[in-house]
């Protein structure tokens, strides 16, 4: 569920559910019994609560000092933040969230289908901040699917890869800029997330990278690639240092990577539970803030809120504005 990451990503997590219909609570409809509610984790099961009771998610928690990007490819999130912003956001959507000096936010994931299963499939990264930044104001981009690059390339037998871009550019197809002060922002980053889907045999060059830059790949369907003409299996990551081309070649069933690049920040890291500082003592000051102010506090009537059933995608932001997808 949880892969390794380097500078300047800190965790990314692979999340795969197959929930079933769910109730008029938008949880699940069906028996809740034998699971450790409040921490359901167990990866041996086809779907978790993770620290949801009764409709699964993520109920409100803090974060400082560094940025989640949420990928979602199936189902929906249910999002409320101690800002007072509220979003409904999935198939295909992406969020960016920079919590900076301190932010409280809730990731539920409602089932919204009671006639049908509710498949929920995301990556959540978490990207660091320079110590410059790590105390901005907190700030989230909605990047709607509509928006997102899909960019299909075809080799020389006609086989086809498609990349769909949440950041950085492939061959001038950019998406929607991510928050302002997110390391991202700054051309020196060369920061990319990119899912590749490729079909069986598919051969695909991905272009060279500024110098200093990391790229993780990771294999997480179908029975492998070859990567730099090397063989990597399902559910196996690979670093490069080198920036040069790097050629994938589809096994022998269709396969997914995702890809994570960028420069390191190379800066002291310090973690613990939800923040991310440079040093113990910032730690110990984040705690000891979230304590005294709550990040802004928490407005809802519960800490994991769901929206209308019947509502569809949008974004509240905290000063504010509406947005939805076009």
């Amino acid at each position: 569920m949880n892969w390794p990451t380097t500078d300047p990503f800190l965790f990314c997590a692979h999340h795969r559910d197959d929930y079933p219909e769910g109730n008029a609570q938008m949880g699940p409809a069906a028996s809740l019994a034998g699971r450790h509610l409040g921490r359901d984790f167990d990866e041996e099961k086809s779907w978790r609560m993770y620290h949801g009771r009764s409709v699964p998610g993520f109920p409100r928690h803090p974060h400082r000092g560094f940025e989640t990007v949420t990928v979602v490819r199936s189902g929906f999130l249910d999002h409320t933040d101690s800002m007072g912003a509220t979003a409904r956001y999935g198939a295909g959507d992406v969020q960016w969230l920079t919590a900076g000096a301190g932010i409280q936010h809730s990731e539920m994931f409602p089932l919204l289908r009671s006639d049908a299963p509710n498949p929920l499939e995301l990556f959540q990264i978490w990207m660091n901040l320079p110590r410059a930044d790590k105390m901005v104001d907190p700030h989230f981009t909605m990047l709607w699917n509509e928006r997102i690059p899909r960019v299909i390339e075809h080799d020389a037998k006609g086989r086809i890869s498609e990349l769909t871009i949440a950041a950085g550019t492939f061959k001038d197809n950019r998406p929607p800029a991510p928050p302002p002060s997110s390391w991202a922002t700054r051309q020196e980053s060369d920061v990319a997330i990119w899912s590749i889907r490729m079909e069986a045999g598919a051969r695909l060059e991905l272009p060279e990278v500024n110098p200093g830059t990391l790229r993780s790949l990771y294999v997480h369907q179908g029975q492998g690639v070859t990567i730099a003409g090397r063989a990597i299996a399902n559910k196996r990551r690979v670093e490069f240092e080198q920036p040069g081309p790097i050629i994938l070649e589809g096994g022998s069933v269709e396969a997914e990577v995702l890809l994570l690049q960028g420069a390191p920040i190379g800066e002291p890291v310090a973690k613990r539970g939800p923040f991310v500082m440079n040093t113990q003592q910032e730690i110990r000051q984040a705690y000891a803030d979230y304590q005294r102010t709550g990040f802004g506090g928490w407005s809802f009537h519960d800490n994991g809120p769901v929206h209308e059933v019947r509502k569809g995608r949008f974004a509240l932001h905290a000063d504010g504005t509406f947005d939805e997808p076009v």
